[in-house]
């Protein structure tokens, strides 16, 4: 994994973050994360993967359904976001991936391995934000500080 900070300025940072072959995605984002105090983060990628776990979440069961694809896929699109739970930082994807007929795969993303490339651009905003779990829901989810409902 290979980083640059492309913009800094008024409390926001904005990296470019490189991927490469054999890298976990959901291990290297947490490990940036961690280096670098995430708190309030967005971020998109493209690229592709050489196998990938996507979740579906049954809400009778309230947990993921993991559904493996050992085969290389495309990174068609990749978003999610990073808050605090407990003070650490929490990732949260959800990805689009390609196979080779053009059929789309979906769902929360909760694991993949990179081939070639991951390509990913994250930007941190100077407010935090913090998850706590919902018993109903049986997921962390993100708590906003006041504002209007």
């Amino acid at each position: 994994m290979h980083h640059q900070l492309i913009h800094h300025g008024q409390g926001a940072r904005t990296w470019a973050v490189v991927l490469d072959t054999g890298d976990e995605v959901n291990a290297c984002l947490l490990d940036f994360a961690r280096r670098e105090v995430l708190a309030a983060t967005s971020f998109t990628a493209i690229g592709a993967f050489q196998d990938a776990v996507l979740g579906y979440f049954e809400w009778e069961r309230r947990e993921y359904r993991r559904n493996t694809f050992d085969r290389q896929l495309e990174v068609v699109s990749l978003i999610g976001d990073i808050a605090l739970q407990d003070g650490k930082p929490q990732l949260h994807m959800h990805a689009v991936l390609g196979d080779r007929d053009g059929t789309a795969l979906g769902g929360h993303l909760l694991e993949g391995h990179v081939r070639p490339t991951l390509e990913v651009i994250l930007t941190e905003t100077p407010a935090h934000l913090h998850k706590e779990y919902d018993a109903d829901a049986g997921l962390a989810l993100i708590k906003l500080d006041g504002g209007s409902s």
